[in-house]
């Protein structure tokens, strides 16, 4: 399980007279539950990511809480990262290695053994049908064989938990197909607590379980797809998403 309590987050840009304090999230909260893919949904610069990155131990909040399986992650990250896997946008794989020697690699960082780790590798290989791609070197790779390389990485110590940044940016309509159905496994064979951000309103009809709205720093929403058009009053979710995400800016101003 991941919960956030009311993060807050802000960034200073700029100097002198040109000095502003940007609230990138201002109250974010939600909870998501093992055996379920959860959304965050919102336009770009809502502050998704930046909640995300917190969850991931790479950015302290200003304020409140995130825990992965009740560990606070800003006090024990350690453990908390243990049991979390992340998927960024930027995949930051090492061209000169393979998939496999990338996904290795990442299991020796977490303790694994070699042996257990080439398994491990294999197996998810398999499970993400990449088998091909093991023994070449991952420059070259299109989108879709790094983003599965990239999966198979942030999956090889078995977290329970998995977070995934915009992970269907730049990915063709068979890789898009290939990772819902992964993520589907994932949750329905594995019991995953699957966690993603997204500006992509069909991906979360599609896939999600349980979406969070956020807009202008805030969680303004929260419920499934059809629980959401219900409350908005909505049978088309594009006018239910536009309503709960811009309606707060529409009365601020």
């Amino acid at each position: 399980m991941i919960e956030v309590e009311d993060l807050h987050k802000s960034f200073v840009r700029g100097r002198g007279r040109k000095r502003q304090v940007v609230d990138a999230v201002r109250g974010v909260s939600f909870r998501a539950a093992a055996g379920r893919i959860t959304a965050l949904l919102g336009p770009n610069g809502a502050g998704k990511t930046t909640a995300l990155r917190i969850v991931a131990a790479l950015l302290q909040p200003d304020g409140g809480r995130a825990a992965v399986d009740g560990i606070d992650v800003a006090l024990r990250p350690r453990p908390a990262l243990a049991r979390l896997g992340v998927l960024s946008d930027a995949r930051g794989l090492y061209p000169r290695l393979s998939a496999r020697e990338n996904i290795v690699y990442h299991a020796r960082l977490h303790g694994m053994a070699e042996a257990p780790a080439h398994q491990r590798a294999q197996q998810l290989a398999q499970m993400l049908d990449f088998v091909p791609l093991l023994e070449r070197r991952t420059e070259g790779f299109s989108q879709g064989e790094r983003m599965k390389t990239a999966l198979a990485r942030a999956l090889v110590h078995d977290p329970p938990n998995i977070v995934l940044d915009e992970p269907t940016n730049g990915l063709d309509v068979v890789s898009i197909r290939s990772l819902r159905d992964a993520l589907r496994r994932l949750r329905d064979e594995h019991g995953k607590c699957i966690v993603f951000c997204t500006h992509v309103m069909q991906e979360v009809q599609r896939l999600a379980d349980h979406v969070v709205v956020v807009a202008h720093g805030r969680a303004v929403a929260e419920g499934s797809v059809d629980e959401l058009n219900r409350r908005a009053g909505h049978d088309d979710f594009e006018q239910t998403f536009v309503e709960l995400a811009f309606a707060p800016a529409r009365e601020a101003g």
